[in-house]
């Protein structure tokens, strides 16, 4: 609706402010900088590549849902049908689910750090990995969602806004930290810390695809339903801009800082910690450890409900939507969150962070190539939003409400881009799977769709 279109490009920027600053995004990024092998400035050059890219993708994708005002549930329906849609809608709500189970953890981490920076208790024995402080922190972050969840978008709107600048502030001053513990050796030690002694120039270039691809694959579920978004923007320019500030500018400054920061932690401790409030524990800082803490939570917890929370709630309400209200929807959401989040350390995470994310990313991407495919070659930019909101008939009904064309191009390319992230002999190819896949997925829809279709 034309009153609900509120949010100016500020709103958009700090969806990715947050996003980018959650504290699995700079546990990602840190993990990039070791498992490749590569140079600092060849891993910081691939995020601030996979950025643009990513700002490039979401461009195209937010179109239709700030054009027509329509969650990404809706807009599928005009390529995969009015019962075909219901496909990508619970495959993006079990992405969805899985990363704000995954995220509810990464929160928890930063509450646990307060309370033990406060009252200096370490947990005691452990349960699936997690001590007591852990799965109370755990269990009271899970709650926290759903309070605020409750408020409405607004509230959530208002919580980015704060969080998201006070996030730099945090990382700026555990660097300074860092900086001063290292003896002003962490800059030198930066550039060479994480580079393969043994490396060449295609260990450098692989790397560098890897690490570009793994990123894009990290905003695939976000890639393909940024109408959900886009559809709030008052504008076009609005939305342009919010992503121009939000991606390129934040993963440059968010790069650095997670560069410096893993490399000082690496000469200063010793170790290559991915995770940040783990650094700030180390730094035995009791201020330090409570405003870090504070913000990364925060962060975390604003990030998590944008862009996971609520879309696995419209992807779960969509499937029968006069039976499963949005709160019901949200309530399904939060315990299968619980469930994934507390199997995080034990079980989930030694699938590797790469592993997991890339997996993810190749599923999802055949529906972006589909959906850019049918919406800017076949339709030219028009749709039917009386249509799309048809229960039955209409020109987005296809074949007994499925699209054919669609449905085989989906899981040809699904399963192509996800072997290139799990069969060896495709391992060369593993840097490329989301874009093999969106594009595998997006040539073979429209190879099979009609020529033309009635816009």
């Amino acid at each position: 609706m034309p009153h609900e279109k509120t949010w100016g490009w500020f709103a958009i920027f700090n969806i990715w402010a947050n996003d980018i600053q959650s504290l699995f995004g700079y546990s990602l990024v840190a993990s990039l900088f070791i498992s490749y092998g590569v140079s600092g400035w060849t891993a910081f050059a691939a995020l601030i590549v996979a950025g643009l890219l990513v700002m490039a993708l979401v461009n195209l994708s937010g179109v239709a849902g700030q054009r027509y005002g329509i969650p990404y549930p809706v807009l599928a329906r005009a390529s995969q049908g009015l019962q075909g849609a219901k496909l990508p809608a619970i495959l993006r709500a079990v992405v969805a689910v899985f990363w704000y189970g995954v995220q509810v953890y990464f929160a928890s981490t930063a509450l646990a750090l307060l309370i033990r920076s406060v009252t200096g208790i370490t947990s005691g024995g452990t349960f699936l990995g997690l001590g007591t402080i852990d799965w109370i922190s755990f269990v009271l972050v899970w709650a926290f969602h759903i309070v605020i969840f409750w408020r409405g978008m607004n509230w959530v709107e208002t919580f980015l806004n704060i969080a998201g600048p006070f996030v730099y502030a945090v990382m700026i001053g555990l660097l300074i930290v860092l900086w001063i513990k290292s003896d002003g050796q962490l800059w030198s030690q930066a550039q060479t810390i994480f580079a393969n002694p043994d490396g060449t120039v295609w260990t450098e270039i692989s790397g560098f695809i890897a690490i570009v691809g793994t990123m894009v694959s990290y905003f695939a579920a976000v890639l393909i339903n940024f109408s959900d978004f886009s559809r709030y923007a008052k504008s076009k320019r609005a939305m342009f801009l919010g992503n121009l500030a939000g991606l390129p500018l934040n993963m440059v400054i968010f790069s650095a800082l997670a560069l410096l920061t893993t490399a000082g932690a690496a000469v200063v401790y010793g170790e290559e910690i991915i995770n940040p409030t783990a650094i700030v524990d180390r730094t035995d800082s009791v201020i330090l450890g409570i405003i870090a803490a504070i913000t990364f939570f925060a962060a975390t917890v604003g990030i998590n409900l944008v862009a996971n929370f609520i879309p696995a709630v419209n992807g779960i309400a969509s499937l029968a939507p006069r039976h499963i209200s949005f709160r019901m929807a949200g309530a399904i959401t939060s315990v299968f969150a619980l469930v994934i989040g507390g199997l995080w350390v034990s079980f989930i995470a030694d699938v590797g962070i790469s592993g997991f994310v890339n997996t993810l990313g190749a599923t999802l991407a055949p529906l972006y190539g589909i959906m850019i495919a049918d919406y800017f070659l076949l339709r030219k930019g028009h749709l039917d939003k009386k249509d799309l909101y048809a229960r039955s008939g209409g020109r987005y009904h296809y074949k007994n409400g499925w699209n054919d064309a669609a449905l085989i191009a989906f899981i040809i390319a699904a399963i192509f881009s996800v072997a290139t992230v799990w069969v060896p002999v495709l391992a060369v190819l593993s840097g490329y799977a989301w874009i093999f896949g969106a594009v595998l997925g997006a040539i073979i829809y429209r190879v099979l769709a009609p020529s033309r279709v009635i816009i």
